[in-house]
């Protein structure tokens, strides 16, 4: 009922709604239903409700014999002050909803235009926000556009050789665009900046329902649209995006940052700048002016992050989780978790977690209803392994990853691994090496009832494998740590016991996940910055972040940090 217009026309004109919270409906109800709870918890006529907007809808399915939707909505009404007077329901209030401000302070002026390194959610929504407020960034981007990245994605599934400048991690949109697209976050920002990141993700083509479901996604086959749209209004907005351009070194004088030295790759065409026409057709390597540099490059940078260590930037090592992905039947998910009404429902999810008896933890992550399994990997000889999903969410497996925190004392345990601020990238390429040999170089695949009698699977049963790539029946532990995979056996016992046929002997195992964070952290002062002047450190890859909007927050973090010292 005129949602979207509402929802622009209260941030225009300082409207006033009322906020009603827990309206339940059964599965199957209507917008009539909706008006007519309205209308009965306000105590008002039909003719007294303007318009309303749903704040917030999740699904509450803990009595599988009674689901039920629950509502928080906003009611623009006549006379709310009467109205909200007379309601006498403790669930009734002014609505408190917040909209995302912010203010241009900075009077200090820029020589050069800032660059952003990195598209994914942190680089592109501070892009965004940069060019629409006329500061005219240059955006550079490893990897290709969306229309060319998907064709070598899909290539590299297909059996043709890894791009290792353009694939599931490095290209327009970053790891995320290749992944189910979860827009949840644990990130408690009162500001409003969760909130704004939704409205833009739905501004440039994601669906409108994102901003209010309890779990909103937008599904890797549309997010690559709402992608390129963003791209295209950062350029409308006198803004700049370079594909095809690695950072691979920059020059400072005096700790500040002075300019930045790109590479062209994916034999890319030169595009200028400094050097001379003639100059260009001798080399691939170029400088930009440059005096703010954010640092957006992603969880899996790893040239990167050798440039930043040998520059001098504090880096310093973090804990993150390691694991493999597993597969079950989506019917099977659906079923355990909301009874015979699941095929009336969206696609079923979980999330569960277990302290082990060795003391490790293991959690589902990122789980993915209806989707795949897909190869991530972005170096040579090594695999690594993601989840992905479309919108419909409609494949017949559902995936997860399975994984177990590992932190520093168990990186310089491993071969080879030395003690630094990169021991932890050095234990994921140790452990995706074995992945790859393991798998002959496709993803390694193990039945669940083999990994409990420790043989290598050579048959599948009733769940078949829904993987993007190559796969090779395997066995998945001569591929991680003994603690991580005995871990992951008691797991999915303990799993069983919530949700029952979890651990099924035919349950399909894939490996290796070892990129669900960053392994180091790049340190920043409280204006956001590095301890080099003009280089500010954003996103998930600086290990800010964990997902799509927390990464696309701190994003919005560090434009407000150079606003706050630049004009544009």
């Amino acid at each position: 009922m005129g949602v979207e217009y509402w929802s622009d026309c209260r941030k225009e004109c300082n409207i006033t709604m009322i906020r009603i919270n827990l309206l339940k409906f059964p599965i199957k109800h209507s917008e009539a239903d909706i008006k007519e709870a309205i209308f009965k918890v306000l105590r008002i006529k039909n003719d007294q409700l303007l318009s309303y907007e749903i704040v917030k809808r999740s699904l509450d399915a803990r009595k599988k014999s009674e689901i039920k939707y629950i509502y928080s909505i906003d009611a623009l009404v006549k006379e709310e002050a009467k109205v909200l007077k007379q309601s006498k329901n403790p669930n009734v209030s002014l609505s408190p909803n917040v909209e995302y401000q912010f203010s241009i302070t900075g009077t200090d002026s820029m020589k050069h235009r800032p660059v952003v390194v990195g598209s994914g959610p942190a680089g592109l929504f501070c892009t965004y926000f940069l060019a629409l407020n006329g500061y005219r960034p240059i955006l550079i981007e490893r990897g290709q556009a969306i229309e060319n990245r998907v064709k070598t994605v899909n290539g590299f599934w297909a059996g043709e050789s890894l791009n290792q400048e353009s694939n599931v991690q490095f290209g327009e949109g970053g790891a995320g665009t290749f992944s189910d697209g979860k827009l949840n976050t644990m990130v408690k920002d009162p500001s409003g900046r969760i909130k704004k990141v939704l409205d833009i993700f739905a501004q440039f083509g994601a669906p409108s329902e994102i901003r209010y479901i309890n779990k909103p996604h937008i599904g890797t086959d549309l997010l690559r649209n709402v992608v390129r749209n963003i791209r295209e209004e950062i350029i409308q907005l006198g803004g700049e995006v370079l594909f095809d351009t690695k950072l691979i070194d920059f020059q400072m004088e005096n700790n500040q940052l002075r300019a930045i030295v790109v590479e062209k790759t994916n034999n890319a065409l030169y595009n200028g700048f400094n050097n001379t026409k003639e100059e260009s057709q001798n080399t691939n390597r170029y400088e930009i002016p440059c005096e703010n540099l954010v640092l957006a490059v992603g969880h899996s940078a790893r040239d990167t992050f050798e440039v930043l260590y040998k520059k001098g930037l504090n880096l310093e090592k973090k804990s993150f989780a390691v694991g493999v992905r597993i597969e079950h039947k989506q019917d099977m998910i659906g079923k355990r978790q909301y009874g015979n009404v699941f095929d009336q429902l969206p696609p079923a999810d979980y999330k569960v977690t277990h302290q082990c008896s060795n003391g490790r933890g293991i959690y589902s992550f990122c789980m993915c209803p209806g989707g795949f399994v897909v190869d991530a990997s972005s170096e040579e000889k090594r695999l690594v392994v993601n989840g992905m999903s479309n919108h419909d969410r409609g494949e017949e497996n559902a995936n997860s990853a399975l994984i177990v925190t590992v932190n520093p004392e168990d990186f310089i345990k491993t071969p080879g691994v030395v003690d630094s601020p990169l021991a932890g990238m050095e234990f994921q390429r140790y452990y995706e090496e074995l992945a790859y040999k393991a798998g002959k170089g496709s993803v390694p695949v193990q039945l669940f009832g083999d990994l409990l009698r420790n043989k290598e699977s050579v048959t599948i049963g009733h769940i078949k494998p829904n993987i993007k790539g190559a796969y090779t029946l395997s066995n998945l532990r001569n591929c991680l740590p003994t603690y991580v995979m005995d871990s992951i056996v008691e797991g999915i016992k303990a799993f069983d016991q919530m949700i029952p046929g979890f651990a099924h002997e035919e349950a399909i195992l894939a490996g290796v996940e070892t990129r669900t964070s960053s392994p180091i952290r790049i340190t920043r002062d409280n204006d956001y910055m590095s301890n080099i002047e003009g280089i500010y450190p954003c996103g998930e890859g600086a290990g800010y972040a964990g997902g799509i909007v927390s990464a696309a927050v701190d994003g919005i973090r560090v434009f407000e940090a150079i606003i706050r010292r630049f004009q544009p």
